[in-house]
């Protein structure tokens, strides 16, 4: 299981973060102060840093500085308010991984996390697939046995939901969290609207939907 560090000291985005990330399978651990984030670092095992700047007892760059300065080789992606030139510049030739600005969209933290945190055999492969079902992750298309059908953005992430939890049933928060991030009214219907779209190009039966739980891909 991929462990995930979150080093966040506002609460508010943190259960956000937190929340979306195991819903895509993730375990995440949360500090929100800086000298407790490098000690879980220095003392436990995690696939991912996940480190705000502005902490309190240390902030982000100086973690990162001592990360660093120690050899630790562990990827890093800062997420900040803290946006400017500067500030990204000091990051990256500290030796972040990637540099991510508040406010943002949860779905493209998730395509970093997976970027930096990729196993060799997902880093070969180009797409996803279930039965008669091929995602290509490069053209952001579906094949449907011989059939090819472009994606929408929210549709493409829907599905690479889906491709990514085989079997699973995903609640309607749990796609929401995952491809709407911050944008989202939860007494929205958006999700049954794009598994209706999804149908569309997919069969109808390509996604089950589980009265009272959600929806699985068959």
């Amino acid at each position: 299981m991929t462990h995930i560090l979150l080093a966040e000291d506002s609460a508010r985005i943190a259960a956000f973060v937190t929340k979306g990330l195991r819903a895509n399978g993730y375990t995440v651990t949360h500090t929100a102060d800086g000298i407790e984030a490098l000690d879980l670092v220095q003392t436990q095992d995690f696939d991912l840093l996940i480190l705000d700047i502005g902490l309190p007892g240390m902030d982000g760059f100086e973690v990162l500085n001592t990360l660093r300065g120690t050899g630790s080789e562990l990827p890093i992606l800062i997420l900040t308010a803290r946006d400017s030139v500067q500030d990204r510049v000091a990051g990256l030739d500290g030796g972040a991984d990637d540099y991510m600005a508040k406010p943002f969209s949860f779905d493209e933290l998730l395509a970093r996390v997976r970027r930096r945190i990729r196993t060799p055999a997902e880093s070969t492969s180009s797409s996803l697939s279930s039965g008669e079902i091929r995602l290509d992750l490069m053209t952001r298309r579906v094949i449907v046995g011989e059939v090819e059908h472009e994606l929408t953005s929210r549709e493409f992430s829907m599905l690479e939901m889906f491709l990514r939890h085989p079997g699973q049933v995903l609640s309607r928060e749990q796609l929401l969290n995952g491809v709407w991030g911050f944008d989202y009214d939860p007494g929205s219907n958006v999700v049954d609207v794009y598994v209706r779209y999804l149908r569309k190009k997919l069969g109808d039966d390509a996604i089950q939907t589980m009265r009272g739980m959600g929806y699985r891909l068959a």
